[in-house]
């Protein structure tokens, strides 16, 4: 069997000179790209148990259907599928010819392995819907439903939802998709540097690619190297100058900056994620409603849209990205600025002002850490949120970690508020972020709750047509708002920039994110 094994890690020059020994040789038919801000810190490369994964997954694996920018969906390793009326069993018919990097064969065993794999994982509740996989024959397999699943296909076309060898993950064991990834995708992991890089070789037997690409396969580029620049300043300044090639997540400020360059093409795409601020309601004072009532209204969203990202995307008012439907809630739960009504809020809580501006409450000032990850724009933002707050007499000291670390700060409940970010295109996020079964992470805002439960049981798991689901998860969502878990900040855009003499780039892009199906169709300019 083919297994790529990890290597030892690289030394800090030795990991720059490779990264433009890369880029600068296209004769060679390899590309070099950097990761968005909101990708950094996956540690393993597992869709299966992962909480946090990167575009290069979607080059290791391949899903059973695939998801366009038109939210409609194609057939990829199922090539048909058809729902019985009552919604309690779904059968799909099998790729033919298709295999694992490990040289086994992709089949509906694999497939009923596969979906068995996920018990007992944080991302068990993609396929909880599903009591048993039959195998009908090689090429055909039926999901006998516990309950109907609306939201079925969207769970097969999601990040989590490649397809793994179950050969190669059982072997592994913890070590799957750290020091190997075994999938069925065009491309295959030849090293992984947790933190730095990741570098992907092409699958020479590749053939079927999906038809959100021209190209079926094999990719027409050898190599593609992911690499992890934390700086966002740094990662634009390779890309001026030849350090990479491709820029996954280009901050707002610097488009301008971009469009003036003739060699560097950029793409914009609708956003699938806000910026927000969770908080903490386990940590005094952020465990008073009024106090987090008030934080919500400190911040200026519109200002921060004009100001931070030069009018670039828009401001986010409640937790879903607008294209969704249940993201239309009763207005008066959209948070909006309203920094006197703040103010009311924090007398009514006992919080005083003080001489030198920060609030006082029985001898103690109302000073809170505000948590943040190490790149340009988390930190930029941050320092943005920090003065908003001041405003209303909250003294904020921020600290910075790097991706992996922050996210053990929250396991810990060692934070009280912090900047971050999501992506997702999908209401379900909201049991990702504020389920009681996820406390410490993902659930960063640590909130436990009865009847939230309760509805985020029914969004999740009684409804039994798509009207059904959009009802339940609006009533979740405007429950949660009315709890002020945290402070909507910001909806961006998908910004990507290419430089536009080293590849060319397909124009449109197809599907909802710039992922494996549009890299299938990147190729070298001669």
């Amino acid at each position: 069997m083919r297994y790529s094994t990890k290597t030892q890690l690289l030394t800090g020059s030795a990991i720059v000179a490779a990264g433009f020994l890369f880029s600068t040789n296209a004769v060679a038919q390899d590309v070099t790209i950097a990761f968005s801000a909101s990708e950094l810190g996956a540690t393993a490369y597992n869709p299966v148990a992962a909480s946090n994964l990167n575009t290069a997954t979607s080059l290791i694996y391949d899903r059973l259907v695939e998801q366009d920018a038109d939210q409609s969906f194609h057939p990829h390793l199922a090539t048909e599928w058809e729902e019985t009326p009552d919604g309690m069993a779904w059968t799909f018919t099998l790729l033919e010819g298709v295999t694992f990097h490990d040289d086994t064969p992709f089949n509906a065993a694999a497939v009923q392995s596969w979906i068995a794999s996920y018990a007992g994982t944080e991302n068990e509740y993609l396929v909880e819907a599903i009591g048993s996989v039959d195998v009908i024959d090689d090429l055909t397999v039926r999901f006998n439903m516990d309950r109907p699943e609306p939201n079925l296909l969207y769970n097969l076309a999601s990040a989590f939802m490649g397809v793994p060898s179950p050969t190669a993950y059982a072997e592994l064991g913890e070590d799957f998709g750290v020091t190997a990834a075994v999938g069925t995708g065009p491309y295959e992991m030849q090293t992984f540097e947790i933190g730095l890089e990741t570098v992907l070789v092409r699958n020479e037997d590749y053939t079927w690619g999906s038809d959100l690409s021209e190209n079926r396969g094999p990719g027409y580029i050898e190599t593609f190297t992911f690499r992890e620049i934390p700086d966002q300043s740094t990662a634009f300044l390779e890309l001026r100058t030849g350090g990479i090639d491709l820029l996954l997540g280009v901050p707002t400020d610097f488009l301008a900056i971009l469009e003036a360059e003739a060699n560097i093409q950029v793409i914009q795409m609708p956003g699938t994620g806000i910026s927000y601020m969770p908080i903490n309601v386990t940590a005094p004072p952020f465990d008073d409603i009024l106090v987090r009532q008030a934080t919500t209204m400190a911040i200026d969203q519109d200002s921060i849209v004009a100001a931070v990202y030069g009018g670039v995307g828009a401001p986010a008012r409640n937790f879903l990205i607008s294209s969704l439907p249940e993201a239309d809630v009763d207005p008066s739960l959209n948070v909006k600025y309203d920094p006197d009504r703040a103010g009311a809020l924090l007398d009514e809580a006992g919080w005083v002002m003080g001489d030198d501006g920060v609030r006082m409450r029985n001898g103690e000032r109302l000073s809170v850490n505000l948590f943040t990850a190490n790149s340009t724009e988390f930190t930029r933002l941050t320092q943005v949120v920090q003065a908003q707050l001041a405003e209303i007499g909250m003294e904020a000291t921020i600290t910075v970690f790097d991706s992996s670390t922050i996210r053990d700060e929250y396991r810990r409940n060692a934070h009280q508020l912090a900047v971050r970010a999501y992506d997702w295109n999908n209401s379900d996020i909201l049991d990702w972020f504020f389920s009681g079964n996820r406390l410490g992470y993902p659930n960063v805002s640590m909130w436990e709750d009865e009847e939230g439960q309760r509805l985020n049981d029914v969004a999740m798991t009684e409804s039994a047509t798509a009207a059904e689901r959009i009802a339940n998860f609006t009533a979740y969502h405007e429950y949660i708002l009315r709890q002020h878990l945290f402070v909507p900040i910001y909806q961006p855009t998908q910004n990507i920039a290419f430089n536009a003499e080293a590849i060319s780039v397909p124009d449109p892009v197809r599907g909802s994110r710039f992922r494996g199906q549009t890299f299938m169709d990147i190729q070298v300019v001669e």
